[in-house]
């Protein structure tokens, strides 16, 4: 049997559009729930929700809500990687972080991804 190819999900956007959030967040879950490795790499306002209890909402009538998504993209082995750089802007305190978040930026993003083959989709 293979391996099944990691999966790198890129997100920029935060809260002030949620339902991009939300399709974001179900495609790494069904990577993750699959067994793939599986990162969502966040930049610009998506950088906040990594921080514990920012990221609650339902972005829709029948969205599964969104702290609900972490949850199973957490217990499904995801996880996430925060720019430094926008982390820093945005004044943001590193102890605030989700368990399953790391700080890097794209050097950290390709050594994740390494030289295997891998599914990548930008948010």
């Amino acid at each position: 049997m293979t391996a099944l190819a990691r999966a790198a999900v890129s997100l920029c956007t935060g809260l002030e559009d949620p339902e991009k959030v939300t399709v974001a967040l179900l495609v790494a879950v069904g990577a993750a729930e699959q067994g793939r490795p599986t990162l969502i790499f966040l930049t610009k306002e998506a950088v906040r929700l990594a921080v514990e209890g920012t990221a609650v909402g339902t972005a829709c009538d029948g969205c599964p809500p969104i702290a609900a998504l972490l949850q199973r993209f957490s217990d499904a082995g995801g996880r996430f990687l925060i720019c430094p750089i926008c982390f820093t802007a945005k004044a943001l305190t590193g102890s605030l972080t989700l368990p399953n978040a790391d700080l890097g930026g794209t050097v950290q993003l390709w050594e994740w991804i390494g030289t295997e083959p891998a599914v990548t989709f930008s948010y």
